[in-house]
């Protein structure tokens, strides 16, 4: 059998073994057991905490996007104001069906269409809401994807013809659902002789949506595009054309194509423009979350270096007898290194278990909650998505792995190179 001692390799296996048997130790004797303890939970729930913070971020992020996506024009085009036949300011789309042609042959995009889009008053049951009305085809809504095929749904998209289609949280607020009776009142009606009255008609709801974003649901109607154009005054023409692409991604580096293809009247609008700022803050808020969890996991990691300076003065007689065997003050140094090394992946390898089963089950832990509590965890008025979303990537995971481990090495490097500098003769001088 070979002598240990002798093992010129660096991270040999009695250096495993000897940082084992010093984390096992009880506390009388030497070891630093109830410390390690703590650090390894300290950096486990500062790992898990991390990792479920950036799931929701990231979850959260992709789910507004998708639902902007899914939910809205890519593109917007607009024509900037002109005067009309009557000297009135106008921004009206006379030319829309040519407009929508010239748009959809773009290279990169998929769909041009029309639309009207104006604000009422709807009411039902004695309650009224204010409500965000879209005039479109039936063709081109059947192509919007998370109108064609919502969350939730009641009644058939297919009888836009016969009445209106609303939000979900339209038809909650008005008490009302599918073959049941809107009226719509709008601001813009009809000019008599003692002024203009508003135009006020009755929609059988045909079509009840649910895209799981609140200001969506709780605002928005569809009606056919001719009958939105008589209802808002627009006989011949459109309000915007709205543009969608095959990647979305690529909006701002198609407006200008899709600029010159408008003709010098028309203004752009891309996604990103409308919710561009949004997103933004989102990813700007992410990585300071990132950081300042960060200094969570570091004053967990802390936890190590408290008790590898103990474990380093209880075994300063242990350290004294391995120097005189022989042992290299590189070994010394390696062990204690393992020694905090191994409590920073335990907590890291538990953290990282924790804080994906956390972010995987993070909607049934929500349900939970929101029982015992009696309350709303997630209020949709301000988050604007319905529930709480959650995205694990590999990659973000890997960072925060990687970044507690970083961590935990640098920390354990000091006290580790005090107990290979401690003199052996003092060591053993009141052994």
């Amino acid at each position: 059998m070979s002598d240990p001692v002798a093992d010129p390799r660096a991270f040999a296996a009695f250096e495993w073994a000897i940082a084992w048997r010093y984390l096992r130790a009880r506390r009388r004797d030497g070891g630093i057991s109830v410390i390690a303890w703590y650090a390894l939970l300290g950096v486990t729930l500062g790992v898990a905490t991390l990792i479920v913070v950036q799931a929701v971020m990231i979850g959260f992020r992709e789910e507004f996007t998708a639902r902007i996506l899914g939910a809205n024009a890519h593109v917007t085009i607009y024509y900037s104001t002109e005067a009309d036949e009557f000297g009135a300011p106008s921004r009206l789309i006379g030319d829309y069906d040519d407009l929508a042609a010239r748009l959809g042959a773009v290279p990169g995009g998929t769909r041009a269409a029309p639309l009207i889009r104006g604000q009422v008053l709807a009411s039902a049951r004695g309650r009224s809401t204010g409500v965000e009305v879209l005039g479109s085809r039936l063709e081109d809504l059947r192509a919007v994807p998370l109108i064609a095929e919502p969350e939730t749904a009641a009644g058939d998209l297919g009888r836009l013809g016969e009445g209106i289609a609303i939000g979900s949280g339209v038809a909650r607020s008005l008490g009302v659902g599918v073959g049941e009776v809107v009226t719509l009142v709008s601001p813009e009606g009809m000019d008599t002789p003692f002024g203009t009255q508003p135009r006020i008609n009755d929609y059988e709801v045909v079509y009840v949506f649910g895209v799981g974003r609140f200001d969506i649901d709780n605002t928005r109607a569809y009606l056919p595009f001719a009958e939105a154009q008589a209802f808002f005054n627009r006989e011949g023409a459109a309000d915007e054309i709205e543009v969608m692409l095959a990647e979305p991604s690529r909006a701002d580096e198609l407006a200008p194509a899709l600029g010159a293809a408008a003709g010098p009247r028309g203004l752009v609008w891309t996604w990103r423009d409308a919710s561009g700022a949004f997103l933004s803050a989102l990813d700007v808020e992410r990585r300071v979350m990132f950081i300042i969890l960060s200094l969570v996991v570091l004053i967990a990691a802390l936890n190590i270096i408290s008790g590898l300076v103990m474990l380093v003065k209880n075994k300063g007689r242990d350290i004294g007898i391995l120097r005189t065997m022989g042992l290299t003050e590189g070994a010394i140094m390696r062990i204690f290194f393992l020694c905090g090394a191994l409590i920073g992946v335990a907590g890291t390898v538990a953290g990282v278990i924790l804080g994906c089963l956390f972010a995987f089950y993070i909607k049934d832990i929500q349900a939970v909650v929101e029982w015992i509590s009696g309350g709303s965890v997630w209020n949709p008025e301000i988050r604007y998505l319905t529930e709480i979303p959650a995205r694990l990537r590999p990659g973000d995971v890997a960072a925060v792995a990687g970044m507690a481990l970083g961590l935990s090495f640098l920390i354990t490097i000091w006290p580790a190179r005090s107990a290979a500098r401690l003199d052996p003769v003092e060591a053993l001088r009141h052994e």
